[in-house]
């Protein structure tokens, strides 16, 4: 118990530390407050250790048969999953605000922002660890308001507007959030997690939307509460917020990318078994999440600025994420969020440094303009070939379509193959040159990058899967719960397989100085989509139309009825 409360309260001291103190020791408490950080962070991987050996540890502020003592029910449970969200947390804090630290001295709101950001971890540390559903959702609302705040430099009309923007959005989503909380207590009379699960599970309800249609209760609980999901981690079409709050320090996009907007991922880890109750959100959120990654990809692609590609790569990431959880893969989704946290807070913290370069170096990025050498290696392109198209197809689709081998008898593992072909595919054609001398250490390059995605993909879906879920019958029926149609599935794998060949084959010929002949249709589809792209498919504008619109219409009903709105 004590080294769980240890953990945040040593983050709430940190910002303490930096905002009370003597005028003039400024500099020296900013620098102490890092300690602080340091030994959350060791606190986190002591408290990930003593979960894994001994199980849940729960700490209750409150007594549940006193319904006065539960308008505020504060306590924490700490499993392994929020157990491994906190390491995440504070080890991404200790090296943000290490960063900041450097970055942000010459500020003079410096002091302010450095403690928002060591509050911001508190926030996070303390939602993760929840006891209940209502106090998650209390420091999943004080998270809304610290976004605004960590937005830094109101004074700018575009920083104020984002911010703006983001409490506004992500106010509507936490609405829905808040009703899926108010519909739970009222079908279940409980806001405990593990007394949650067991109630829904146990006494199936049936909800009358209107005669002749009804809807379960999980379905409508987890739904609303997926809607709360989508806002934090920016999903179609409540991602707008996210491009907006880019006029922040980088460094609190390190933070934000690293660990705030994964907190949709985590909400529906946190409720997986609820929402295994309910196969209709699962494959809700496997659309929403389907599209997210393919509109987030494309919207990132045609971007001149290096913080909205990186806002934009984020969205498409979180798409996967929420993807995965639609496939029932929960497992897969936390290994996702910890993997894209990591890289994504360094990216950040790099792109800082870069702008910074580049302001007072006009010749900075320095761009060489050697002409490539013409050579063509046949060995680079066959071992290219093999790793990114044969092998993995010859396995996946002898084992799914002509050996019929039921991989553990789910569509989730095949899903797994394909996350495999797909990263690996992409990690080879991204990171190593085609165009080049044939040489034995690039295709010992391509089949090492092969094997290493292909051990830490199936790293993730059993070791991680089985720390993260001990139980196999549970991982099987999220993986049932989620299943498509037999027809839909294969349509989706045949539908990936064509594009990702046709796709990964038209890259070649391209590095090779070779084209695809291309209906003149094609061509002029490519620029008639760049520019709606580029302006983010004008959804900004959209929603500006749609505010207009509602609020004349609010107008016209203020002067009809006089004195109504007095």
């Amino acid at each position: 118990m004590t080294l769980v409360l240890l953990v945040p309260l040593l983050l709430l001291a940190a910002a303490c530390i930096v905002l009370f103190g003597p005028h003039g020791s400024e500099h020296a408490r900013v620098k102490a407050a890092g300690y602080p950080i340091a030994a959350a962070f060791l606190g986190s991987i002591a408290t990930l250790h003593l979960v894994t050996a001994l199980g849940p540890v729960s700490i209750r502020f409150y007594d549940l048969s006193s319904i006065a003592s539960f308008a505020i029910p504060i306590g924490f449970y700490v499993d392994r999953l929020s157990a491994v969200m906190m390491t995440l947390i504070t080890g991404v804090s200790v090296i943000i605000y290490s960063y900041s630290t450097g970055y942000m001295y010459q500020d003079r709101h410096a002091r302010r922002y450095l403690a928002m950001i060591c509050l911001t971890d508190f926030v996070l540390i303390c939602m993760v660890s929840g006891a209940n559903l209502m106090m998650l959702f209390l420091f999943w609302q004080i998270l809304s308001y610290l976004l605004y705040v960590l937005a830094h430099n109101h004074a700018h009309a575009g920083t104020l507007a984002g911010a703006f923007k983001t409490f506004t959005l992500l106010r509507v989503a936490d609405m829905a959030f808040l009703a899926g909380i108010v519909l739970a207590y009222q079908l279940y009379g409980t806001l405990e997690f593990q007394e949650l699960f067991a109630r829904a599970a146990d006494t199936p309800v049936m909800l009358s939307l209107w005669s002749g249609v009804e809807i379960s209760g999980a379905t409508a609980v987890t739904l609303l509460v997926f809607i709360g999901a989508m806002g934090k981690s920016a999903q179609f079409p409540i991602h707008l917020w996210l491009p907006g709050s880019l006029f922040a320090p980088t460094p609190v996009h390190a933070l934000l990318h690293a660990g705030i907007i994964n907190a949709g991922g985590f909400l529906i880890n946190r409720l997986a078994p609820l929402f295994g109750l309910s196969s209709t959100t699962l494959h809700v959120a496997f659309l929403v999440g389907t599209v997210t990654a393919i509109l987030g990809a494309s919207m990132m692609l045609a971007q001149n600025d290096i913080k909205k590609t990186l806002g934009f790569s984020t969205i498409g990431q979180m798409g996967y994420m929420i993807m995965e959880c639609g496939l029932g893969a929960f497992s897969l989704a936390v290994f996702h969020l910890i993997a894209h946290g990591l890289f994504k807070a360094t990216v950040f913290l790099n792109c800082g440094t870069i702008i910074h370069k580049a302001r007072q170096e006009p010749d900075f990025p320095h761009v060489d303009h050697q002409a490539e050498e013409p050579g063509l290696s046949r060995l680079t392109w066959f071992t290219g070939s093999v790793t990114t198209l044969f092998i993995p197809l010859l396995i996946l689709l002898i084992t799914h379509g002509v050996l019929h081998i039921p991989l553990l008898e789910s569509q989730g593992t095949v899903i797994f193959l394909f996350f495999i072909w797909i990263t690996s595919s992409q990690a080879i054609l991204t990171l190593t040159r085609l165009r080049q001398v044939a040489s034995w250490k690039v295709s010992t390059a391509m089949l090492m990058t092969l094997l290493f995605i292909v051990f830490v993909y199936l790293f993730a879906v059993e070791s991680f899967t089985e720390f993260l879920y001990p139980n196999p019958e549970e991982v099987a029926s999220y993986f049932r719960a989620a299943a498509l149609p037999n027809w839909l599935f294969d349509l989706i794998i045949v539908t990936a397989t064509i594009l990702t060949v046709a796709s990964w084959s038209y890259l070649y010929m391209s590095a090779h100085g070779m084209s695809l002949r291309m209906p003149p249709w094609v061509q002029g589809l490519r620029v008639r989509l760049y520019l709606p792209f580029m302006n983010r498919l004008y959804a900004d504008e959209l929603y500006a139309l749609i505010g207009q619109t509602i609020m004349r219409a609010v107008h016209q009903v203020d002067k009809r009825e006089r004195g109504w709105s007095r």
